[in-house]
């Protein structure tokens, strides 16, 4: 006798990523399966380079997926750009400004963490003042951990001649985002978060002026750019065909024909008004937990629509009200991060779950957990 397992009913997963996919991606994922060299598949990879392309808001030629997780757009960012040696000034106001120092340092780099209160945005004067000539600045556009956004155009108009790495995890195509306008060298951002496709992707962009500073021979064979490039990305801007791909890696399929679904959606739905409905929709949020009596963390100016930080009031259990949450509703909401894990709730309406909706059941499901 055969057991298929316990039924899990569906979660409405309004915590820091992953969100609910746009129906359209979860949709393709059921398609037949397609070969990594199938000429319809390479059709497809082509279109989502593209797409990806309007979503970053560049021309580069290197705008690809990776076939990792945004961590790995993390590491593919530093390792193929960060010589041994190379100062890089990072701005740190939250967890994945720690992890951006890390893994510089783990390729050889001459770190300057610039600290920044937690809840704050980076300080772009402090960030400039902090080296004379580094080699590249680097920071987070929406810090996951607290909620903030950090003024990233006004970096890359004071970078100099130095690289600007730019984490765009949870802002891609959810909040105003200009890869060009703004000067971001070297981008990466993950496909859980306002793309409303499941984990598993790294939206990836890389200009020309990177390319050429780049590490010839990266200490990652997976994530050499000068490799991928030959199979995606590059391939497709000039209009490779599958005899003109280099072979890298069997890449995975099905995510990218979903990644090409979810894109679609959204720009057919246009990207301005998916940042406009983000922002909406968090704003009504943030006004419904104010109205509650709850105080919001991140500083106000700088609050993300998309991911909303609110302090746990005086008394309550965190961990209890975001476990009757699961348990009574099927809602998902997430824990602060370090010293902040029990004293801040993390609720991300992203993606598929930017509505007014959803924004409704969170808080009515908050406040009967609160008082319960």
């Amino acid at each position: 006798m055969s057991s298929v397992g316990p039924v899990i009913f569906e979660r409405h997963l309004f915590g820091p990523g992953p969100s609910n996919p746009y129906p359209e991606a979860t949709d393709a994922l059921s398609r037949p399966l397609l070969g990594h060299l199938d000429p319809e598949f390479l059709r497809i990879m082509d279109e989502t380079c593209e797409l990806l392309r309007q979503a970053w808001g560049t021309t580069n030629a290197r705008t690809l997926p990776i076939s990792a997780t945004g961590s790995a757009g993390m590491e593919a960012a530093f390792v193929n750009t960060v010589h041994e040696g190379d100062v890089v000034v990072v701005g740190v106001n939250g967890l994945f400004g720690q992890r951006m120092c890390d893994v510089a340092a783990r390729c050889g780099a001459e770190v300057v963490a610039v600290e920044h209160e937690w809840g704050t945005p980076v300080d772009v004067q402090r960030m400039l003042d902090a080296h004379p000539h580094p080699t590249m600045y680097a920071a987070v556009h929406a810090e996951t951990s607290t909620g903030v956004r950090s003024d990233i155009a006004a970096l890359g108009a004071a970078k100099g001649d130095a690289l600007l790495v730019t984490d765009a995890v949870t802002s891609l195509a959810g909040i105003e985002l200009r890869a060009d306008d703004w000067g971001i060298d070297v981008g990466y951002a993950g496909t859980q978060k306002c793309l409303g496709v499941a984990p598993g992707l790294a939206p990836f962009t890389i200009n020309d002026r990177a390319f050429a500073r780049r590490v010839e021979k990266p200490r990652s064979w997976y994530l050499d750019l000068g490799l991928l490039g030959g199979y995606v990305g590059e391939a497709s801007s000039r209009g490779a065909t599958g005899g003109g791909r280099t072979y890298h890696h069997t890449a995975p399929v099905a995510m990218v024909v979903s990644l090409h679904a979810g894109l679609t959606r959204i720009v057919e739905e246009g990207l301005e008004n998916v940042w406009a409905r983000h922002e909406a929709v968090g704003k009504q949020l943030q006004d419904g937990l104010q109205s509650m009596g709850l105080e919001l963390f991140a500083q106000e100016g700088s609050r993300l629509p998309e991911l909303t930080t609110v302090k746990v009031p005086d008394g309550v259990d965190s961990a209890a009200v975001r476990g009757r949450l699961l348990e009574r509703h099927g809602i998902e909401i997430g824990a602060g991060v370090g010293q902040y894990a029990a004293t801040v709730w993390r609720i991300g309406l992203m993606g598929h779950n930017a509505r007014p909706d959803a924004a409704l059941l969170v808080l009515a499901a908050l406040e009967e957990a609160i008082k319960a």
